[in-house]
């Protein structure tokens, strides 16, 4: 799999577990500044060995950073610490290794960069991204921004919110905190390509989100029921908002048409 620069501090190298859920497959984040004598890891991924061979041939690897808890993000991070002797930070307490859990609005001194904590909760519930205010395009010497967003926002099509764990009021609030965050244009997600413009994909994001409430609105009323977070109301909901869907990924419908459900229960 191909590893390559997407921005001035960061090189994308791409984990071998492409899918319906992971698009192209996991994008692993070596995050360096030039002259820096050690790299800093987002989110390592499955752990396979090549992929781990192609990471560390980047050079010494100083901390391992996690956007969320979810396999195919953190896998291979017990493996990467133990090959690099890297600690490993995390929302997330208990995948915190030699180190404590990050903490919002921190700002971490790695890799020759300063790295921004933001707590995005929505797509599960300790979900972060990292904001580097001084990276910038491959091909200019302005510092523009760049956030890594984990699957908070995709390169391609929309993130699900986790059933149990994310919820739409906490998801919407974090599109507005990124699409309103100064000095960050680069989209650097989880999975899919990079995109050139956070504030108009957080933006449409945002969008999609009060869209699908009123498809989801339209198709309770079609049903003659109300907001709901019972099991029969979720599918009933969910095959007709989402019809024609793949089945593969039906779980991931079901599970943000229950978030939906949940956040109008709510209101």
């Amino acid at each position: 799999m191909e590893s390559q620069p997407w921005s001035r501090l960061t090189t994308r190298v791409l984990a071998p577990n492409p899918g319906p859920m992971t698009l192209d497959g996991t994008n692993t984040y070596v995050l360096r500044a030039p002259g820096a004598d050690a790299a800093v890891v987002v989110d390592p991924g499955p752990e396979v060995s090549e992929h781990l061979d192609r990471i560390e041939a980047l050079g010494p690897v100083e901390l391992i950073l996690l956007t969320h808890h979810h396999a195919d993000h953190v896998e291979a991070a017990p493996a990467l610490a133990a090959r690099t002797g890297a600690t490993v930070r995390a929302m997330e307490p208990t995948l915190c290794i030699d180190a404590p859990p990050l903490r919002d609005d921190e700002e971490i001194d790695a890799g020759g960069t300063r790295i921004v904590v933001l707590a995005t909760p929505g797509h599960t519930s300790d979900s972060v991204c990292f904001h580097l205010p001084d990276d910038g395009a491959l091909d200019s010497a302005e510092p523009i921004g760049s956030v890594l967003t984990g699957d908070t926002i995709l390169g391609r099509g929309t993130t699900i919110l986790a059933q149990a764990e994310g919820a739409l009021h906490d998801y919407l609030a974090s599109l507005e905190r990124l699409r309103d965050l100064p000095r960050a244009q680069l989209v650097l997600p989880a999975h899919g390509p990079k995109l050139p413009n956070l504030r108009t994909i957080a933006g449409r994001y945002h969008g999609h989100r009060h869209l699908r409430l009123i498809e989801i609105q339209r198709a309770l009323k079609s049903l003659g029921a109300e907001p709901s977070r019972d099991a029969q109301v979720v599918s009933q909901v969910t095959d007709i908002v989402y019809a024609g869907l793949n089945p593969a990924v039906r779980f991931a419908a079901e599970a943000s048409t229950a978030a939906h459900l949940e956040y109008l229960v709510g209101r």
